[in-house]
Order: structure tokens, then sequence, then C-alpha cells
């Protein structure tokens, strides 16, 4: 008898799943466009599983096509407009490829904001609710995050404090990490992530800044040989925000009740959960730089405090600049940060 309840159980709560999504011509198949290869923590961690979240609770209704690596073709700088043109409907990308055209969404890439990716990620969501939504209306915004603190990679010599950076070629991946870079002396080169081997491995650079949880991906690993971090009570270095959106007519044209899947997998708590992804990749990143030899090796905060004080400079220039287009940027500089800390309580 127990077993047949828990079968009439099972057969009800089909029925019902059933008649909340009824039949129709087939799956809305989603085209998801993004940057890096297969084994990447977005990839695999997130972009697939939010995926299989949202098939399983449309009962099929709802699919995912996955092009990795920029399989539909441009540059990560054109994944924004790609969903807005629907050429993709959804991209993972970062605002900051796109130098100057999101200017406001920035302030989360100043030096020495981040906490951690999850509390981080719950801000940027609401920052954009509360004071940026213009920004993203070309699109249908299904959450914002950013990846954990990121760290120097370097290939001849470690960082122990600012003469060892000062005049190196180091990558980074927006306009005010390359500003920061430069306020500490050393020389920037913009990049996006998947140029970072190629640049590494014939010296076009001398190292790169990202997090932990990416170096594998792009072998990172194995092209540099000493990874100096931040003290991990101090404020990380810096971040990057992220944007996983949506064509608007796709979203719109679809079946109230499959909008509805979107929704639920949208928003704050889809932001925060992704940050939480990043969190957890960090470590076992790391522990694979460990493993294979490379030396790991942490600024004090006492260092750090002089290279918070040398790149002050960096926030001042972006309050100037987005007040200049007409934005109170003190205001929304005191808003990101107070962000920050509520959610990172």
């Amino acid at each position: 008898m127990p077993k047949l309840r828990t079968t009439l159980r099972t057969l009800t709560a089909g029925l019902c799943l059933a008649a909340a999504f009824p039949a129709h011509a087939g799956p809305e198949v989603l085209r998801v466009h993004h940057f890096l290869p297969t084994g990447s923590t977005a990839h695999a961690k997130f972009i697939t599983p939010w995926c299989a979240k949202i098939e399983a609770e449309s009962a099929g209704g709802l699919k995912c096509q996955i092009f990795p690596s920029m399989q539909l073709g441009g540059s990560p700088a054109q994944l924004i407009d790609q969903a807005r043109d629907g050429v993709a409907d959804i991209v993972w990308t970062l605002p900051g490829y796109s130098a100057g055209r999101f200017p406001i969404v920035e302030v989360f890439e100043l030096p020495f904001m981040i906490t951690t990716a999850e509390a981080t990620s719950r801000a940027v969501w609401d920052f954009v609710q509360q004071h940026d939504r213009k920004e993203f209306e070309a699109v249908h915004p299904i959450a914002f995050h950013v990846h954990g603190p990121g760290h120097f990679f370097m290939v001849k010599k470690p960082v122990n404090g600012l003469d060892d950076i000062k005049g190196a070629k180091l990558r980074a991946p927006t306009r005010l990490t390359n500003l920061m870079l430069a306020s500490l002396g050393a020389s920037p080169v913009g990049m996006p992530v998947p140029q970072v081997p190629e640049a590494l491995s014939k010296g076009v650079i001398d190292g790169a800044i990202l997090p932990y949880e990416v170096v594998p991906a792009i072998k990172g690993h194995e092209l540099t040989k000493y990874a100096s971090e931040g003290d991990p009570g101090f404020a990380g270095l810096y971040t990057t925000v992220f944007v996983f959106a949506m064509n608007k007519s796709r979203y719109d044209g679809l079946p109230e009740n499959l909008r509805k899947v979107i929704d639920a997998n949208s928003g704050a708590e889809t932001s925060a959960w992704i940050g939480k992804v990043y969190d957890e990749a960090d470590g076992p990143a790391r522990k694979k730089l460990a493993d294979n030899g490379n030396a790991i090796n942490t600024l004090p905060a006492a260092e750090l405090e002089k290279w918070k004080v040398a790149s002050g400079s960096v926030a001042e220039q972006w309050v100037k600049d987005v007040s200049a287009k007409g934005a109170d940027g003190a205001r929304l500089l005191e808003a990101a940060r107070g962000l920050i800390a509520t959610h990172s309580r």
C-alpha cells in the first residue's frame, strides 16, 4: 500500500505539471551564447544548470541550445548587441567589454569594492533596479553578478609590492581596471579573457589580473608561475560585472506560463546564486595552481592600504565622468558601497 500511495502521488504531481504547461507545437528553444569554453565555471556550473532548471520547471516547454566560445560568431564585446538584435536569445557577457557604454554599473569595478561574489552580485542587481535600469533597457536582464576578488598571475616574478608591477605589461578586462593598474604604475593592456593565453605564451604581457576560478579554463596555471593574492580580510583588489540577458521580443513572445518560469529564475536570488557559484569555484582553482607547483603569496593588509590610497584617483575620476553625463556620481558610489555593505552582513 505505501508503494501504491507513492505511485499515485507521483502520477498526480505529473498530471498537475502537465496541466500547468499545456501541450503546444514543441518546446521553446533558447539559443544561449557566451565566450568561454565548456570547462569554464560559467558554462559548467552556472549556465548549464540554469538551463536544466528552467527545462525541468517548464516540464520541457523551455530548452536551451548553448553555444560556448563564440560559436555563433562575433566578439565578446558584441554579445550584448546580439541579445538586443536577436542573433542569440540569451547571452552572458561583461558590460565592461563595451568601454564607455555602461558607465553607471562600472562603479562595482572600482578598486577595493568587492567583499564576496555572492554579496556583491546581490548588490549589483539591487543597484541596477534602483539606479540603472536605463543602461539595460535594450535587453531583458535575467541576472547580474560578479566574480570573486581578482589577483595577479605573473610569468617571471611574484608581486610583493608596488615596485614589482611598475612598468609591467599587465592584462586588465575593463576600462576601470585599466585605470587602476595605471594608477599603480603598471602598463595596462586591455583584452577579453579568451585572448589572455596567447598573449601570455607570446610574451605580449608579463602577467594578468584574473579571478582564481577562470585560471584553469584558460590554462593560466600552465602559462604563469606566480600568483599574488590579497589579504582575505581586506576588500578585493577588483571584480568585474557580468550580465545574463535575454532578447526582449523573445521574452515578451513567450507564453505567460513560460515567462513565469524565466521570472522565477531571474532577479536578486538568481544573481546571488551565481555569485555563490563563483565564490565556491575559487578554492578548487587555487588548489590546482598549488598542485601544479605555482608559487602563491599573500599581499598583507598594510601593503594593500598603500595600494588603496594610490588607486583612489580612479574613484574620483569615475565620479567626475558620470557626473559630467548628468548623474550624481558621488551619490551612486555611496549607494553601491552601501548595498555591498548591507548584503555582506
